[in-house]
C-alpha cells in the first residue's frame, strides 16, 4: 500500500519574521503555518488580507497548508453578553478562510495567556538554547509578585519556601524579564501584560472555573463547528500549555478525557485536534501513543516536539528526538492511523504537521527571532522527524 507522507510545514509569523519564506522552502517544507497577527483577536480576517498572505506564500513556491492560529476573543471564554456577536466574527472569518481555500483552523481556548514559560534562553550542555517551564519560578511570581491572594493555599509551605529563594536570588534585572517572559501576550505580537492589567483579567475570571469554562467551549463549538462544516474547514483545539493550571486560570484541553470532551461536544468531521506531543508530554500521565491510536481519527494536526519533564512540574525543550516523549512510538502509532485512514478511503492521509519548538543553535543566534521559532533549530527537528518517519513507513509498509 502507497501511503502519503505526512505534509511538512513551518511556522512563520509574517512579513516581519526574520525567518523568511525563501529559508523555510530551503528546509524541505512544502507548507506554511501561519496567521494575520496584525489583526485584533475577535476582529474579521476581511477576504483581501486573507488572499494577500496567501499570494505572498504561494509566490515563494509553497502552500498556506494551516492557520494558527484564529484567536478566540474573552469574551467567548467567560460568557460575557458580547460572546455571541465575537462568535459571529469568528464564523465569518472562517468562511472568509475557506472561500480562499485555507482549510486547516488552528485554535485554543487557554484563558488570558497562551503559551506559558519562564526562561527564552535556557542553556543545555552544548550551549544550544532552549525554551524552559521553571515551576519555581511561575510559584515565585505567582507568590510574591502577583501576590494572588489563593496562591498561598495551592502551594506548600515547602514550595514557599523554595520560591522566595528563588526569587531572592535573582537580580532586579533577572526580575524584571521574568515578569516580562510570563506576562508575554500572543505568539506573534510583542504584547506584555503589566501585572495591573493581569489582575484585572483575573477579576473576570473570578466566577469561571474549569467546569465552566468547558462549558463556554462547548457553546463555542455548537455554535460554530456547523459553519466550519459548510465552509469545509477543519478546525483542531490546541492543548493547554502547560496542561495544568496557573496563576489561578483554569485548563481545559490538557488531558485525554478533555480531548474526548471536546469531540464529544459537536461531533464531526470538523471539530478535531491539534495533537501536540510538547504540551501533552508536559504530563507524565498522558500516554502520547494510546492517546493516538484512540483519538487519532480526529487529529487534524501534529505539532512534534519534546519536552524533558522533572519532578517538581518543570521542564525544558529537548532535541525533537529526545526527552521524556518516545518519539518512535508516536510516529508509530501517527503512521498506523495513516494506514487506517487510507484503507477507509479518506482523502486526509497527508496530515499536516509541522516541527514545534526549535533550539537556537549556530546561526540562529545572529537573528532575533520568535521564540522557540529558530530556523536552524526547526530544521535540525524537521530532519530528523522526516527520517524517523521514513524508517517506521519503510518497515511497516
Amino acid at each position: 500500500m502507497n501511503v502519503q507522507n505526512l505534509e511538512q510545514t513551518f511556522r512563520w509569523f509574517g512579513p516581519d519574521d526574520p525567518v523568511e519564506l525563501s529559508a523555510i522552502i530551503q528546509t524541505g517544507a512544502t507548507g506554511v503555518v501561519t496567521a494575520l497577527h496584525n489583526i485584533e483577536a475577535g476582529e474579521v480576517w476581511q477576504p483581501e488580507a486573507i488572499a494577500q498572505r496567501k499570494a505572498l506564500i504561494e509566490k515563494a513556491g509553497l502552500r498556506w497548508s494551516v492557520v494558527e492560529s484564529v484567536n478566540i476573543h474573552e469574551s467567548i471564554k467567560i460568557a460575557s453578553p458580547l460572546r455571541d456577536s465575537y462568535i459571529d466574527k469568528y464564523i465569518k472569518t472562517l468562511q472568509n478562510l475557506g472561500k480562499a481555500g485555507i482549510k486547516t483552523v488552528c485554535y485554543n481556548f487557554m484563558p488570558v495567556l497562551d503559551w506559558t514559560r519562564t526562561h527564552l534562553d535556557y542553556r543545555l550542555p552544548n550551549n544550544a538554547s532552549a525554551l524552559r517551564y521553571h515551576a519555581p519560578a511561575v510559584a515565585a511570581f505567582d507568590l510574591y509578585v502577583l501576590e494572588r491572594e489563593a496562591a498561598l493555599k495551592e502551594h506548600t509551605l515547602e514550595q514557599q519556601q523554595i520560591a522566595k529563594t528563588y526569587l531572592n536570588g535573582l537580580t532586579n534585572n533577572e526580575r524584571d524579564v521574568l515578569v516580562r517572559t510570563i506576562m508575554a501576550g500572543l505568539p506573534g505580537t510583542d504584547k506584555v501584560y503589566t501585572i495591573p492589567e493581569f489582575r484585572e483579567y483575573l477579576k473576570k475570571y473570578a466566577f469561571v472555573d474549569a467546569e465552566a469554562l468547558k462549558a463556554n467551549l462547548t457553546y463555542f463549538l455548537k455554535a460554530v463547528v456547523p459553519y466550519a462544516e459548510q465552509a469545509g474547514i477543519k478546525l483542531c483545539i490546541h492543548p493547554d500549555d502547560p496542561p495544568f493550571p496557573i496563576l489561578g486560570l483554569p485548563r481545559v484541553v490538557s488531558t485525554e478525557d478533555d480531548l474526548r470532551d471536546v469531540i464529544n461536544a459537536y461531533p464531526s468531521a470538523s471539530n478535531g485536534i491539534t495533537f501536540c506531543t510538547g504540551s501533552l508530554g508536559a504530563r507524565a500521565d498522558n500516554d502520547l501513543p494510546g492517546m493516538i491510536e484512540r483519538l487519532g481519527a480526529y487529529i487534524n494536526f501534529l505539532h512534534l516536539r519534546n519536552v524533558h519533564r522533572e519532578n517538581d512540574g518543570s521542564f525544558y525543550e529537548d532535541d525533537h528526538l529526545a526527552g521524556s516523549t518516545d518519539m518512535f512510538k508516536v510516529m508509530q502509532a501517527v503512521i498506523k492511523e495513516q494506514i487506517k485512514r487510507a484503507k477507509d478511503g479518506r482523502e486526509d492521509v497527508c496530515i499536516p504537521m509541522r516541527p514545534d519548538h526549535g533550539h537556537k543553535i549556530l546561526d540562529d543566534f545572529r537573528y532575533d527571532t520568535y521564540p522557540g521559532y529558530s530556523v536552524i533549530g526547526r530544521l535540525k527537528g524537521l530532519a530528523e522527524l522526516r527520517g524517523l518517519e521514513m524508517g517506521i513507513k519503510r518497515s511497516l509498509i
